[in-house]
């Protein structure tokens, strides 16, 4: 009696609906189905998601300007968020008493737990343009009253009284753009070579597979190091942020390159690529509409991996002082002010931009892991 059960069930209408909606899918339908079985990379991708839309609009998440400076509010601690007291929904940030110093006669800020600023959502503040499109002065966050004296610091400031937090947000933006461009201008060089050099052979994939060597063999550092130093003191931050963009994607290009030619050798010879060189298709619509298809998700998988290591890339240099200089602002930039033992010890929360690198990176890479998986056909 348990045979014809198990017959019944194996070909009910659910399990043949299911079946139908499997075998009609695209290839991209089935990676995502098996992506977001994975929950941490579904988690991770919304992190992202976060990040980018920092980097959309980070005036939106600012609370102020983050290049004004003020010398006696230097410094100043992180003050955290309440968002509930004894009425209820109340979001506040405890006040700040300061005091100056008779020996240094600097400023000494401490957190006074008895008083509290109150805070609140969609605020008014500077105004900024969105996207070029509309001019706005609508913030994420700040004080309930914007002319009253209190101080608000989500994040605290450093040494020359700028907000950490409205920084944190400008340098996201720099941080999170360099890696996807460079990542971007990497692949396109990578598809581009390396495609060449596996379809055509020869002379041509030997001159291309030796340029590779030769730029695998070189360290790196000596070369950020040469290839900054080039770049001209006088040039403006946004001119340093395509250079250093440039120098990057064409460092990691290689890796790419060379998976891309081993696919190519074995795609050339498949039966679709040899139907479609029958039918008369241009090598390059050959190359383009065959043959880069065939592992796309593949390149997508490897190009997410590759993000975070543009990343630290980025911050690398700009910490050592090679890469975004100020008045620019990135993660590289902003851990600058943390290069001293007693900067730290006076302002631990200037090492945060740290942890934002931190959690960038892992995020990436949990990504990047789902989507090899889920663009991995004989894993499942």
């Amino acid at each position: 009696m348990v045979e014809p059960q198990v017959e019944e069930t194996l070909g009910s209408p659910i399990a043949s609906k299911a079946e139908e909606r499997v075998s009609v899918a695209s290839n991209w339908q089935l990676v995502w189905w098996r992506f977001r079985k994975n929950k941490l990379a579904v988690a991770s991708a919304i992190v992202l998601v976060v990040f980018y839309v920092i980097v959309l609009v980070p005036d939106f998440f600012a609370t102020l300007d983050p290049e004004a400076t003020e010398a006696s509010l230097a410094f100043i601690p992180v003050q955290g968020i309440s968002l509930f007291d004894s009425s209820g929904f109340n979001p506040s940030v405890p006040a700040l008493v300061g005091k100056r110093n008779p020996v240094t006669l600097r400023m000494e800020w401490k957190i006074d737990g008895t008083l509290r600023v109150p805070i609140r959502f969609f605020v008014h503040g500077y105004p900024y343009s969105v996207l070029g499109l509309f001019e706005t002065d609508i913030h994420l966050i700040g004080p309930a009253d914007p002319q009253a004296a209190d101080k608000f610091f989500l994040l605290g400031t450093d040494r020359l009284g700028r907000d950490q937090w409205s920084r944190m947000m400008f340098g996201t933006r720099t941080s999170m753009t360099v890696g996807l461009v460079a990542v971007a201008l990497s692949v396109i060089l990578g598809v581009l070579l390396g495609g060449i050099s596996g379809y055509f052979g020869g002379w041509i994939d030997l001159i291309i597979q030796r340029l590779i060597e030769i730029l695998q063999s070189l360290p790196t550092i000596p070369i950020w190091l040469a290839m900054t130093a080039a770049l001209p003191q006088d040039w403006r931050p946004d001119q340093v942020f395509f250079a250093i963009t440039i120098i990057l994607s064409l460092i990691s290009w290689t890796t790419l390159g060379r998976e891309v030619r081993g696919r190519f050798l074995a795609l050339r010879e498949e039966d679709f690529v040899l139907a479609a060189d029958l039918a008369g298709c241009s090598r390059f619509r050959i190359i383009t509409r065959h043959m880069v298809p065939a592992f796309m998700s593949h390149i997508i998988a490897t190009s997410t991996l590759a993000i975070p290591a543009m990343i630290i890339s980025e911050t690398s240099l700009s910490y050592l002082g090679l890469g975004i200089r100020p008045p620019a602002i990135s993660w590289g930039v902003l851990l600058q002010e943390a290069q001293t033992i007693q900067t730290v010890a006076q302002a631990p929360w200037l090492l945060i931009p740290g942890l934002l690198v931190i959690i960038a990176v892992l995020a990436f890479n949990l990504v990047g892991d789902g989507l090899r998986d889920a663009a991995d056909p004989y894993g499942h």
